[in-house]
């Protein structure tokens, strides 16, 4: 790793990203085509320090403010939506390992430029042992496995009486086996392959009960009274997620202004594409959908930010809320991305062409469970009209 190189703080983090723009975009095709991303643009990433952004200082991470965690990782985004959800998924991971008991820390936290990733389906089964859990099964979805150094693995345990216990699980890497099945169309390049445990024995202190989480209840002694790990986890993936959505949708934005100066319009007088009065409804509408997202993004954000400084609790209505902002924010940049793809002509069918690379990677992102559109509205739906939300995953 690149630690001895990495700045010794997060000034000026969003301009180092940012001037690491072209590394990454230039290794994009490569990331999608091999299923994960380049270790060039991994390692640039470390060094720049973006990997320390929510470890906690007292291991030489910067708990970087949240609307500059946003605007580095919109960055990153922008250039290759495979790298940027795969730095949202390590750098958020690093956050929910600093909520583990401080033992698991000291053992996960040995440098400030560990790599964590993590999964939430809850698809494998810790059964209790004496001094802790034995774990097994398979967990898909594991963004970056291939080049991380811990896992945090959600399983079910039975309890004896009602409902399993869900917990989240600190393991290493090298006790787990990644699958090579991960071969799909968005995303592509984030090489969220299935992991597999068997039969792994995991201590009880790097064990993280989910349901106390989701009420901002956690066992780390030393965090527990700083308000940075007092943001609710699963709001800030929303904010993370809205990143990349963002990124994607600017991209998009970007990629059209070039090409449009670049082609014509086939079996049409127009010599130019950005003399057509159609590009110019189809260019504005799709710059004012990508607008309004990052209008909303930046409410999100400033409310989880305000309610944190103000150590001020969440109603249940405002996480809702924040919820349905990240899936709507994400729809408004998947239809700017489709409306743009579809005025880019069959070239931009090309590999080469990083389009229809865009469209695809927001498709995937809004299939996401928890970024969903539909499901999100669905849910913050039911509590505008006085039901109950229907999920604890608030």
């Amino acid at each position: 790793m690149a630690g001895s190189s990495v700045p010794r703080s997060d000034t000026e983090l969003v301009t180092r990203v940012r001037e690491l723009r072209p590394l990454i975009r230039s290794h994009a095709a490569r990331a999608e085509q091999q299923g994960r991303v380049a270790s060039e643009v991994i390692e640039a990433l470390t060094g720049a320090g973006v990997y320390r952004m929510n470890v906690p200082r007292r291991y030489g991470g910067y708990q970087t403010p949240l609307r500059t965690q946003i605007d580095a990782l919109s960055e990153i985004s922008a250039a290759c939506g495979s790298a940027g959800y795969l730095a949202l998924i390590q750098a958020g991971s690093s956050f929910i390992a600093a909520l583990f008991p401080d033992e698991a820390q000291d053992e996960i936290f040995t440098g400030p430029d560990v790599r964590i990733g993590g999964t939430l389906i809850p698809s494998s089964k810790a059964v209790p042992v004496d001094g802790g859990y034995t774990v097994s099964g398979k967990s898909p979805f594991a963004t970056g496995c291939r080049d991380a150094d811990w896992h945090l693995l959600t399983a079910l345990a039975d309890t004896g009486e009602g409902p399993p216990e869900m917990l989240w699980l600190a393991i290493p890497m090298t006790d787990l086996e990644v699958l090579d099945d991960w071969n799909v169309s968005g995303l592509a390049g984030s090489g969220s392959n299935s992991v597999v445990a068997r039969n792994v024995h995991v201590p009880a202190h790097r064990v993280l009960p989910v349901q106390p989480l989701l009420a901002d209840v956690f066992p780390s002694e030393r965090n527990r009274a700083d308000p940075f790990f007092r943001m609710p986890v699963l709001l800030l993936f929303c904010a993370w997620t809205a990143a990349s959505a963002l990124g994607l949708g600017r991209a998009a934005l970007a990629e059209f202004g070039e090409r449009i100066h670049q082609r014509g319009i086939t079996y049409t007088y127009y010599e130019h594409q950005h003399e057509a009065p159609v590009t110019h409804l189809q260019f504005a509408e799709a710059s004012m959908k990508v607008s309004a997202a990052g209008l909303l993004a930046a409410e999100l954000v400033r409310l989880i930010e305000s309610r944190t400084a103000g150590g001020e609790p969440y109603p249940t209505e405002e996480r809702a809320r924040i919820r349905a902002q990240c899936g709507y924010l994400a729809r408004l940049c998947k239809e700017a991305a489709d409306l743009i793809g579809s005025a880019s002509g069959a070239s931009s069918l090309h590999r080469e062409v990083p389009i229809q690379r865009i469209v695809r990677d927001l498709n995937a992102l809004n299939l996401h469970s928890y970024v969903n559109p539909a499901a999100n509205l669905e849910l913050y739906g039911r509590v505008l009209s006085g039901l109950d939300p229907g999920t604890p995953f608030l």
